[in-house]
C-alpha cells in the first residue's frame, strides 16, 4: 500500500495557500474600502458599522464529509457541522454571533435528507446563541446529480473595535491551551474517504473496530463541536491574546495565522490523548506530519494567554465542562516568516 496524502486524494493545501495569495493580489488593484477592518486570509472579516463597533463575517462549508453522509445516511449532524464551521472562525476576534444563513443546492429536493440537516443547523444556531435569519434551496439538475447536494452556511457576529482578538499582544512565552474536539469534525475528508476506502483499508462503515464503543461511520460522522460558548466565557475573563479554530491545515496551520510574524509556535503533539479515530485513519498508510498538517488531531480549538493567567482560563473553562490542557508554547521565530 502506497503512502497516503491529502494531495494524492485531490485536496491541494499548498495549492489553496496560493489561490489566497492570488485573491489578495486582485484586491490590491482596487481601493480598499476605509470600514473594512484587517486583510483578508484570517478565521473572519472585519467590517466597521459606527459606534465603535464592528460587523464580523465569514463563510464555509462542510467539505466532502457530504460523500460519507450519503454512504452513511447520518445526515442531521451535517446542519451543525455547517453552522460549526462558521461561528467557530467567527468567536476568534472576539465576535458574539449574531445570525447565520445557510445554502443549500441540490439535483433533486429530497425532504429525506435536507430536513434533517436543517433541523441540526436550527439546534446548533440555538447552542451558539445566534438566530437563523433565513437561507436558501437551490434546485440545479444537470449541475448536480439527483443524489447530489452541497451546503455552504454565512455567520455574522459583532464586537467593539477596541475589543477585536487579533493576536497584537502575544509575546514570546505566551501558552497555547488548547480544549478538545470530537473526533475529525469537518476537514480533511478527501483523504479519510481515501483512507478508509478501496485505496486504503476497505473498511465496512457499519463495523465497530476492537475497543470502540462506537461504528466507524458514527466516528467518522460525529457534528463539529460548538465553541462558541467557551470562547465567549474565555474572553469574558480578558486575558485571551488570540485564539484559533483548528480546521484545514491542522495545529500549526492555524495557530500561526494569528502569531505575529516575528514569533513562531512549538506544539507538543503528544500533550492530549489522540481520539482512536485518527489512528484508525493514520493506519492506512499516512505519515505523522501528513496527518499533523491535515487533522485536528482532538484539538478543535485553542487560546493563546501569558501563563500567569493560566488559573483564570482554566477555571473559565472548566465550569462548561471543558478539560482545557497546554499544548505548547510561542517561540522566537528562527527565521522571518512572510
Amino acid at each position: 500500500m502506497g503512502k497516503l496524502s491529502y494531495e494524492k486524494s485531490g485536496v491541494s493545501i499548498s495549492g489553496g495557500d496560493a489561490w489566497v495569495e492570488t485573491i489578495k493580489s486582485l484586491l490590491a488593484k482596487h481601493p480598499k474600502d476605509k470600514n473594512c477592518v484587517g486583510g483578508v486570509g484570517g478565521f473572519a472579516g472585519l467590517y466597521r458599522i459606527g459606534g465603535g463597533k464592528c460587523l464580523a463575517g465569514c463563510t464555509d462549508g462542510v467539505g466532502t464529509k457530504l460523500e460519507l453522509a450519503k454512504a452513511t445516511g447520518l445526515y442531521r449532524g451535517l446542519g451543525q457541522d455547517l453552522v460549526a464551521m462558521n461561528v467557530n472562525d467567527l468567536v476568534t476576534v472576539g465576535a458574539r454571533p449574531l445570525f447565520f444563513l445557510d445554502y443549500a443546492a441540490c439535483g433533486r429536493l429530497d425532504e429525506k435528507i435536507l430536513a434533517p440537516i436543517v433541523d441540526g443547523v436550527i439546534s446548533a444556531c440555538e447552542e451558539s446563541l445566534c438566530a437563523l435569519l433565513g437561507g436558501e434551496t437551490a434546485e440545479m439538475p444537470g449541475v448536480y446529480a439527483p443524489d447530489g447536494f452541497d451546503l455552504a452556511g454565512f455567520a455574522v457576529g459583532i464586537v467593539d473595535e477596541d475589543k477585536i482578538i487579533d493576536g497584537g499582544d502575544i509575546q514570546e512565552g505566551n501558552l497555547l491551551v488548547g480544549i478538545e474536539s470530537s473526533g475529525i469534525h469537518s476537514n480533511g475528508y478527501s483523504l479519510v474517504r481515501s483512507a478508509l476506502g478501496k485505496d486504503g483499508l476497505n473498511v465496512a462503515l457499519d463495523s465497530t473496530p476492537e475497543g470502540w464503543d462506537e461504528t466507524v461511520a458514527e466516528a467518522v460522522m460525529r457534528p463539529t463541536r460548538l465553541y462558541v460558548k467557551a470562547a465567549l466565557a474565555a474572553i469574558e475573563t480578558g486575558v485571551v491574546r488570540g485564539m484559533a479554530h483548528i480546521t484545514g491545515g491542522g495545529m500549526y496551520g492555524n495557530v500561526i495565522r494569528v502569531i505575529p510574524k516575528h514569533l513562531d509556535i512549538n506544539v507538543d503533539f503528544c500533550s492530549w490523548k489522540r481520539p482512536k479515530v485518527f489512528d484508525l485513519v493514520q493506519s492506512a498508510g499516512i505519515d505523522e506530519e501528513e496527518m499533523r498538517k491535515v487533522f485536528n488531531l482532538g484539538i478543535g480549538f485553542v487560546f493563546i494567554i501569558d501563563p500567569k493567567d493560566l488559573k483564570t482560563l482554566e477555571e473559565a473553562l472548566e465550569k462548561l465542562g471543558e478539560h482545557p490542557a497546554v499544548i505548547g508554547e510561542v517561540i522566537k521565530c528562527s527565521a522571518p516568516r512572510e
